[in-house]
């Protein structure tokens, strides 16, 4: 009895856990990621107090929802370096990144305010995707295919950055893959993006 009487508390807080997050992907999928998370405990049936036990930052509640994306982002990226030409594994991955940064409302600029915030529990699975991307980007600069002065953090940053744009208006959520493109047409190597601009006289 005394073992059942241990195990039951352990039982109801990984019940609790796993309806808060459950509610919360919900909650963020409608509000977006600065949701309310008192909205969150109330509709999961527990008390504030009770989501700050598991999760005690906004950050550490998106770290739990989003790691297994990130995770299978960065194995993608392994993947497609590994069987596709190199710009278009670079092409296809920021594809599948920027498209997934979508599910939720405000999760690009949540992503980029990681870059630095090294004690932001999403720093550490962001990094594991710019490592990612630093690898298919490395592929593709070596194989003369984008420019050399272009980094991971540039190529984060403009993904990033065409996420956030597509989800301030409709009519620009329906031309995110034609944003990218333009990015990644910018990302290209040329005789004319190895030297400075010329200055009008």
């Amino acid at each position: 009895m005394a073992a059942s009487d241990a195990r039951a508390p352990r039982a109801d807080a990984q019940r609790n856990y796993e309806r808060i997050l459950a509610v919360a992907r919900t909650v963020i999928e409608e509000q977006g990621t600065q949701a309310s998370l008192r909205d969150v405990a109330r509709r999961a049936g527990v008390g504030l107090g009770t989501l700050y036990r598991h999760f005690p930052s906004r950050d550490a509640l998106l770290e739990a929802l989003l790691r297994r994306r990130f995770d299978d982002l960065a194995e993608r990226a392994d993947v497609l370096g590994g069987s596709c030409p190199p710009h278009e594994a670079l092409a296809r991955w920021l594809d599948e990144f920027v498209a997934g940064a979508g599910r939720y409302r405000g999760l690009p600029a949540s992503i980029m305010a990681t870059l630095h915030a090294d004690d932001s529990p999403l720093h550490a699975s962001c990094l594991a995707m710019r490592r990612s991307v630093g690898a298919l980007l490395q592929q593709a600069q070596t194989a003369g295919q984008v420019r050399p002065d272009v980094t991971a953090v540039d190529v984060f940053a403009l993904a990033n950055a065409v996420g956030w744009i597509a989800e301030q208006d409709p009519a620009l959520t329906a031309r995110r893959e034609h944003l990218l493109a333009l990015v990644l047409d910018g990302l290209g190597h040329s005789a004319a993006t190895s030297r400075p601009l010329d200055t009008p006289g």
